[in-house]
């Protein structure tokens, strides 16, 4: 098992909570995220403790291939590690986005494209999340809208609660709105454009870059009823969130031991600690691994994990993520 020192990222709309969630000591403000687990250049994970301290995310892939990420991720992602996961405090709003697919992000920026998937693990009263369109618009119409600043009449807008999931794949237009704290999951890739930013500017007084005519191509104007994702909150099982080509997400809320085998995945496994502590039981190659895991942590179990146990002290929820 391996845990990594969060990179941490200032940003115009971050706010304080991050660090006491995840209880560290920091003199940074507005952090906006912690990417919990980086392979992306200039911001890559560091192992925390352990034999392997000091070595980042990709020299471990490059040292054990395989037996980290498993063998269709290997083959397929070479060293790069295939996702980025992140927790997200905004304090105020963040632009309204959209991420370009992996082709289009390949063609124009020789990089995967993006899509990611939200669970909501905390939110003001009256917090909103606009996820989509909730009316039919052409890409004159979205032209005129993000040019007149009307772009937002037309998007679907709800009410963030805690324990909401959404999914986000490329192409969806998107933005977390004040008060929201998120856990994320994403492809690795940071390509984002930006279509309309609240009339915000940087630190140097300058409005902050849009890429209207970039995103005008890749976005998806489709009309969906509900863009939430509806599952069971039954504790104590593990209960699928999101599925796709790129990764599946899992919520495990337990008050009691949980056990699970992994013989048959051929992945590493992410688990982030949403809510509690547990304790962590892993057999790996034959070796018997203990770690406490408690709220904001972010644990990494390489492809070689046979079996997990999960032994909550209190009430505890993780987010299970591994590659498809």
């Amino acid at each position: 098992m391996y845990t990594f020192k969060p990179v941490l990222k200032q940003t115009i709309w971050g706010g304080e909570s991050i660090a006491p969630f995840k209880g560290i000591q920091t003199d940074l403000h507005t952090i906006g995220e912690s990417w919990e687990i980086s392979a992306l250049p200039g911001s890559e994970s560091v192992v925390a403790d352990g034999a392997d301290a000091g070595k980042t995310i990709t020299q471990l892939v490059e040292e054990q291939q395989e037996k980290l990420v498993g063998k269709k991720v290997w083959k397929q992602f070479g060293t790069t590690f295939p996702l980025l996961i992140k927790f997200i405090d905004a304090r105020r709003d963040l632009s309204i986005q959209v991420h370009p697919n992996d082709e289009v992000a390949m063609k124009r920026h020789q990089s995967r494209g993006k899509s990611e998937m939200w669970y909501v693990v905390k939110a003001d009263e009256g917090s909103k999340l606009r996820i989509g369109f909730k009316q039919s618009i052409t890409k004159a119409e979205y032209e005129e809208r993000v040019k007149s600043q009307t772009i937002l009449d037309v998007l679907s807008e709800s009410e963030a609660k805690a324990g909401d999931v959404y999914f986000l794949p490329a192409g969806r237009v998107h933005s977390l709105g004040e008060g929201t704290f998120v856990a994320e999951i994403q492809e690795t890739s940071d390509i984002t454009y930006r279509i309309y930013d609240f009339g915000r500017v940087d630190a140097q007084g300058n409005p902050r870059q849009l890429h209207v005519n970039e995103a005008r191509d890749v976005i998806d104007y489709k009309v969906q009823e509900d863009y939430r994702t509806h599952y069971d909150t039954t504790p104590d099982k593990r209960e699928n969130l999101t599925s796709c080509d790129y990764f599946t997400t899992n919520l495990l809320h337990l008050t009691k031991p949980f056990r699970t085998n992994y013989e048959n995945l051929d992945s590493f496994v992410v688990l982030m600690c949403l809510e509690g502590r547990a304790m962590l039981r892993t057999e790996e190659d034959d070796k018997t691994i203990y770690l406490q895991i408690r709220q904001g942590m972010t644990v990494l179990l390489p492809a070689t994990t046979k079996l997990l146990n999960v032994v909550p002290e209190e009430t505890c929820k993780l987010l299970e993520a591994y590659s498809q």
